[in-house]
């Protein structure tokens, strides 16, 4: 059974940084692609990153430059260091593996 658990959101100001976290666990990690989602306030889900299991990534245009997607494989965990934050940056976010999403973690940037 896929699990998946984000942390590491919070109440941020404009231009600072956060690293979340996804811990996970019910399948092969280091074999698997990953990805982050959002979903800020009013909208639908939006795509942010992409890692796959050669450690290549993609991000979104919106968030290229500022957000890095990493995978640790000795730990089963995901992370998405975002630095520059702004307030359009406020959102929950979530880790994904194929169809299979946590519950999410929010962040909100706002002075």
């Amino acid at each position: 059974q896929v699990q998946l658990v984000e942390s590491g959101g919070g109440l941020v100001q404009p231009g600072d940084s956060l690293r979340l976290s996804c811990t996970t666990s019910g399948f092969t990690f280091n074999m698997s692609p990953m990805k982050w989602y959002r979903q800020r306030p009013g909208k639908g889900l939006e795509w942010v990153s992409t890692i796959d299991t050669y450690g290549n990534t993609a991000h979104a245009p919106s968030v290229k430059g500022r957000f890095s997607i990493t995978r640790d494989n000795a730990k089963n965990t995901l992370y998405l260091q975002m630095n520059s934050l702004k307030p359009e940056d406020t959102a929950v976010y979530f880790c994904a593996k194929g169809d299979a999403r946590g519950e999410g973690t929010q962040v909100t940037v706002s002075s």
